[in-house]
């Protein structure tokens, strides 16, 4: 048993002094100058090929040169890092700095975008080993990020492909990632659909007119224009007030007005969005009664007293005076994208003790994209 033991601890042994000389023998790398058109306010206080060098500590695939060491050789050797890009002087500084690798790069500004361009060189050979580049928004304060993503992609290393969609398609939804301003944008466009009425209300648009009816059908067609407000759009939730006012109605020459007032969240992955908030209707109504032991709806205006043992109620009534109804709304949904289009697809429901009221609605609307303005 303890031989068993004794040959269990000397084979751990070996295997961390095995690991410990594996890892002292990476490549040694150096992380030389990288070329900008445009210095852009990244909120970093450390330069670009400072940035390079702490993403490339995390890939951990190369013993990485200290930035004092190389200051220190470089000055020693009197050679200039600064501007250094072609492969000729990409050469002379890794035999300067005695290292095996030199990665350089560019991160140039290209019209509404950043093109990201890192290339891997072998000193021994002079040749390049590996290059990559990608192009992505025009968004200075995710340039870490997007530094994190080519390098990781550059070395096989696995990436958000979430947050590089956010970073380089410029009609993905919108998020704190490529929306990241202050300013606040806006999703304004029509909506229409249809709403459907059950219950008590159902049966009072079927009634005839003589009796205080529409001789309408409860399945209803809505139109209207939404007002959208973004005033949150943080991780991948955005905040949302909607204003919508809306006519119901019109296809069985009903004039219906109503406005919907609505607060919700919306998912900037993949658009799905819920929100709730009162609505105002504005409808007939007429006060009355019904006779006891019948069933029949009498106007108060109609007779000159009440009856005895009657309450006086208030009721939908096409011969009634116009008057505010409120309610309640649920609505979840989801928005679909076609390039710059935005196509909101919704339900809702809307519950009432007289009956309940559901609907479906859709819209389009498109959004400016912001591009960065230094």
């Amino acid at each position: 048993m303890k031989t068993l033991i004794q040959f269990c601890l000397s084979f751990l042994l070996i295997t961390f002094q095995n690991s410990l000389f594996a890892q002292s023998n990476k490549p040694l790398l150096a992380v030389a100058d990288i070329d900008i058109n445009e210095i852009m306010p990244n909120g970093l206080n450390y330069s670009y090929p400072d940035l390079v060098m702490m993403e490339m500590l995390k890939i951990q695939q190369y013993e990485l040169l200290d930035r004092y060491d190389m200051n220190y050789l470089a000055k020693k050797e009197k050679i200039e890092i600064a501007g250094c890009f072609s492969r000729i002087c990409l050469v002379d500084i890794g035999k300067a700095l005695q290292v095996q690798k030199v990665l350089t790069g560019s991160i140039l500004t290209v019209g509404d975008n950043l093109v990201i361009t890192f290339r891997l060189l072998d000193v021994a050979s002079g040749n390049i080993e590996k290059t990559h580049s990608v192009e992505y928004l025009k968004l200075p304060t995710e340039l870490k990020m997007m530094v994190r993503i080519t390098l990781q992609e550059m070395f096989g290393q696995p990436i958000d492909e979430e947050q590089k969609k956010k970073l380089t398609m410029r009609n993905d939804y919108d998020g704190s990632a490529n929306n990241p301003y202050k300013l606040r944008l806006r999703s304004d466009g029509p909506r229409m659909g249809f709403t459907y009425f059950s219950g008590e209300i159902a049966g009072r648009l079927a009634e005839s007119r003589s009796l205080g009816g529409y001789e309408a059908q409860p399945l209803m067609f809505q139109f209207g224009y939404q007002f959208e407000k973004q005033y949150l759009n943080e991780g991948n939730f955005q905040a949302l007030f909607e204003f919508i006012p809306m006519m119901t109605g019109l296809d069985q020459g009903l004039f219906i007005p109503s406005v919907t007032i609505m607060n919700g969240l919306r998912n900037n992955k993949n658009g799905w969005e819920f929100a709730f908030g009162p609505t105002f209707s504005v409808v007939q109504e007429a006060k009355g009664f019904y006779a006891p032991g019948s069933e029949r709806w009498t106007l108060r205006t109609q007779v000159d007293s009440l009856p005895d043992g009657v309450e006086l109620i208030s009721r939908l009534d096409s011969r009634g005076e116009p008057s505010i109804q409120t309610g309640f709304v649920f609505a979840a949904g989801k928005t679909f994208k076609s390039g710059k289009l935005n196509i909101p697809l919704n339900v809702y429901v809307i519950p009432n003790n007289k009956g309940l009221r559901f609907g479906v609605s859709v819209g389009f609307n498109a959004k400016d994209r912001y591009a960065y303005r230094p």
